[in-house]
């Protein structure tokens, strides 16, 4: 290159010259290895991360996995996912689904169904609840990735023996003599969704019929349900906040050590050794209450699921990345750094897992007897009518609300007016 304005010209021209080339370099590259776009909650631990770069290791080439965060809450993910689906946005590849989504993305046309060699890849040894969280119309749209549900946590300092039926966790709590005893979820959002679901299923139970396309809600199960409901919010055990009591909130109260009883999900045990170890060396795990004691309890589980974007520019190579991100090795990886159980069922007996769960086996025969939020593509609209039906629990009428709740699922069910 001749340059007549100098050395320091010609340097910069250089220089331009080379990043042109190296912008040039990474442009083919790129094209080369298709970048697979992960929308994802925004995981503290790094354990998505980390999951993401061994799998673009292991496909030698073939593709890279590049992390979309989303936010933390379900609510705002869905919003987000929902807003570029029905857009047709072709940049997401893999979606970190929530599993009450499974039905309404399907129906949607927003994921792709799975190849049957892969779905039966994907589905082998995983528990059957996450399978079926996984499942609509009998097609498999996502690969079970994490599973969770809900466990009974107490004090054993307190309690010789934990309650097997909320009567008795009733008559326990009440014997303490102390508001907050108990903590449970009574805020008028998904988390109310889950206590009723899990509270009608372990009753008998269920909100939809099995093929999920009429309210079903039998008289007799539901207003039991709605009976329990109301008689735990208006014991003197209970919190005088629970109006606008979350999984959150209780954890917190529980770290207080004035509670001896919370129903919470697995990452409360880590929470308490890390904020509140006095708590932690006193706390106890056990299965989530039954309503009647021949009847084991059914508990709503939850976890995220793995779906491919219906407008991926590469789908054939996101499935082959999601197949590798819900492998053994990240499901191990989820639960030891992030607290996420797993879906793999043997899983539960491996060291690593067991020692960040030392409850895995109840936890584990929890979700063997695990039941499902409804499974439809309405179910958004189901669970604003059960929050807007049944909060504050203090105020259910059992036998007009189990009325009032029929009508409103009907309606949410038929999509009769936006709720």
């Amino acid at each position: 290159m001749y340059c007549r304005s100098g050395f320091n010209f010609c340097l910069l021209l250089l220089l331009a010259g080379a990043l042109t080339a190296a912008a040039g370099c990474r442009h083919v590259e790129d094209r080369q290895t298709p970048a697979l776009a992960w929308y994802v909650f925004n995981e503290p631990s790094g354990a998505f991360l980390e999951a993401a770069k061994d799998c673009t290791e292991r496909s030698a080439g073939r593709y890279r996995i590049v992390l979309t965060p989303l936010p933390p809450d379900a609510d705002p993910q869905r919003e987000q996912l929902v807003r570029r689906l029905a857009a047709k946005d072709a940049d997401i590849d893999i979606i970190g689904m929530d599993v009450i989504w499974t039905s309404e993305f399907a129906e949607a046309g927003w994921v792709l169904p799975w190849p049957e060699l892969s779905a039966k890849q994907v589905t082998s040894g995983r528990l059957p609840v996450t399978v079926a969280s996984a499942t609509y119309r009998d097609r498999l749209w996502a690969a079970p990735f994490t599973s969770n549900a809900q466990l009974l946590w107490y004090r054993r300092d307190r309690v010789n023996k934990p309650p097997a039926t909320w009567d008795e966790l009733i008559e326990q709590a009440e014997a303490l003599g102390k508001a907050g005893t108990f903590q449970i979820q009574g805020q008028r959002y998904e988390g109310l969704t889950v206590f009723f679901v899990s509270l009608l299923a372990s009753a008998g139970g269920s909100i939809l019929d099995t093929a999920g396309n009429a309210v079903a809600l039998d008289r007799p199960s539901t207003v039991a349900t709605l009976a329990l409901m109301k008689r735990l919010a208006q014991s003197p055990a209970a919190d005088i906040a629970l109006d606008t009591a979350r999984e959150d909130q209780a954890r917190m109260a529980f770290e207080t050590g004035q509670p001896v009883f919370m129903v919470n999900y697995s990452y409360v045990w880590h929470s308490a050794q890390r904020n509140a170890p006095k708590v932690a060396s006193e706390m106890a795990v056990a299965r989530w209450p039954a309503v009647y004691r021949d009847r084991p309890s059914r508990v709503a589980a939850g976890g995220l699921n793995l779906g491919i974007g219906a407008f991926s520019r590469h789908p054939q190579l996101a499935f082959a990345a999601a197949e590798c991100l819900a492998s053994k090795t990240n499901q191990i990886r989820a639960a030891v750094k992030s607290g996420l159980p797993p879906t793999l069922e043997a899983l539960y007996d491996d060291p690593e897992v067991r020692r960040r769960f030392p409850f895995a086996d109840v936890l584990r025969e929890t979700l063997r007897d695990a039941t499902l939020r409804p499974k439809t593509p309405a179910y958004n609209d189901i669970s604003l009518a059960v929050g807007r039906t049944l909060h504050p629990l203090h105020a259910i009428d059992p036998e007009k609300d189990a009325v009032n709740l029929h009508q409103a699922i009907t309606r949410a069910l038929h999509s009769e007016g936006l709720l």
